[in-house]
């Protein structure tokens, strides 16, 4: 096993999970538009390498979803549209820049 540091200055994860109607969901809220549309920014902004966008697992809070968090920055948003993706896009902006992370999407 090696251990590396990683290669990007922010990991955007977007959770996809669906529960096959056995209750709501990340996948419910089109959680992959949400990606798709993540993932658009970044390449429209020539991140790519510097930030990557993953779509992950059930993050354990199905009831918030869509749920999208960033590390290492520790930053999760919930309840995600994706009407908000142009404000997480603007956070990632702030944090490639080498700013501080603020909060430019409002908190529900």
């Amino acid at each position: 096993m090696e251990k590396n540091v990683s290669p990007y200055i922010c990991h955007i994860f977007a959770c996809t999970h669906g529960r096959k109607g056995e209750g709501k969901s990340c996948a419910d809220g089109n959680s992959n538009d949400i990606r798709m549309a993540l993932k658009e920014g970044v390449d429209i902004r020539g991140w790519k390498g510097t930030v990557r966008v993953s779509q992950c697992g059930c993050l354990g809070l199905c009831q918030k979803g869509p749920n999208v968090i960033l590390y290492p920055q520790k930053i999760w948003f919930s309840e995600v549209l994706e009407s908000d993706v142009p404000g997480i896009i603007s956070e990632m902006e702030s944090i490639v820049k080498g700013g501080s992370p603020g909060m430019h999407v409002g908190t529900k």
